[in-house]
């Protein structure tokens, strides 16, 4: 095992967004529900993940240093701790591990704006398959190959 997975999955933990125990201080109106869908259409107050969360992508190794089991493990930790931010990445079934955990990482550097309603999906694909950062993985490209 790599000597620093313990402390990097320590520090994914940490990274989870808190939510108050108290359901009744948890619930929002319907004005604030609203209010957080213009500021995230707006992209007001939008950040990086990393600012929110804390993790720094220089905190995270190359990916040759780890197993894939390891890179595996940190993966899901890191979807567990996206989740805790309402947030969800759709991945292409067949992208290996170590591109998947290459453009984790690269998700701290993505403007983002916390939502407590829904979820916010994260996907790499830009809908134009030659460009795509996906490549060879991303789902559009049989479509763009059967119109072109």
């Amino acid at each position: 095992m790599h000597p620093y997975l313990p402390h990097l999955l320590a520090d994914i933990i940490a990274a989870h967004q808190r939510k108050d125990s108290n359901p009744e201080q948890t619930s929002t109106s319907l004005d604030e529900h609203f209010r957080e869908i213009d500021r995230y259409i707006s992209g007001d107050s939008e950040q990086t993940l990393r600012y929110y969360c804390g993790l720094d992508p220089a905190d995270f190794p190359p990916v040759g240093e780890f197993s894939e089991e390891e890179i595996k493990q940190l993966c899901h930790a890191f979807e567990e701790m996206l989740d805790s931010w309402n947030v969800s990445v759709d991945w292409p079934e067949n992208l290996p591990w170590d591109k998947r955990y290459g453009m984790t990482v690269a998700l701290l550097n993505r403007e983002f704006t916390p939502m407590n309603f829904g979820m916010v999906v994260f996907d790499f694909c830009t809908g134009y398959a030659p460009e795509c950062e996906l490549g060879e993985y991303c789902k559009c490209l049989e479509y763009w190959k059967e119109e072109n």
